[in-house]
């Protein structure tokens, strides 16, 4: 997990942020990314990606993450966003505020997918980046976390949709609700299964 690290440090880069979002999939509520630099002798055995950690492993990892990482920065786009433009780029928004948000600046990014940043800082696309980087797998665990965290508190003002479940997710309990209910205000209107057919 740290040889893209290991890499990218030989080539004289120093402040190395690993950058991925959650939340491209619900529909309903915020993308949310994360963006993670590691100190270079950061150890926690078991981190990988965020999908493929247990809730109770992400929580554990969570705070040891922001307690022992170089810096940490979070970037959200929200679903008025999401609609205005599309999912992908309001998640590459998302992403550059996440940067942006760090205390540190950072010289080199591995972003998570095929996309980089329109950003001028040195940076590499890493596809399944959260499995293959230490530090994009910390940022999926902070972009996680912190978006089941709004969208918890999300259920609570809108607590017929079940957000607190499902995390926006379309399951048949919310994909129910919305037909029930029909869309509340943080539902993403763009979104096929939000829109009425």
């Amino acid at each position: 997990m740290w040889q893209i690290e290991k890499t990218v440090r030989q080539n004289g880069y120093a402040q190395i942020a690993g950058i991925d979002e959650a939340g491209r999939g619900p529909l309903a509520g915020p993308v949310v990314s994360a963006a993670v630099i590691l100190p270079h002798d950061f150890k926690c055995p078991g981190i990988t990606d965020s999908k493929k950690l247990s809730e109770k492993k992400r929580h554990l990892f969570f705070p040891r993450i922001m307690q022992e990482a170089v810096a940490v920065g979070v970037g959200i786009s929200d679903h008025k966003e999401i609609d205005a433009a599309n999912i992908l780029a309001a998640a590459l928004l998302s992403m550059k505020r996440a940067v942006k948000n760090l205390d540190i600046a950072p010289d080199f990014l591995l972003v998570d997918g095929k996309f980089t940043l329109s950003m001028d800082i040195s940076q590499l696309a890493v596809i399944k980046g959260d499995a293959k980087s230490i530090s994009i797998a910390a940022a999926s665990i902070v972009a996680k976390v912190t978006r089941d965290r709004i969208m918890t508190t999300l259920h609570q003002a809108y607590p017929v949709y079940h957000f607190i479940q499902h995390k926006g997710y379309p399951t048949v309990l919310h994909k129910k609700a919305i037909l029930d209910h029909g869309p509340c205000p943080v539902h993403r209107r763009t979104f096929k299964g939000v829109i009425r057919p």
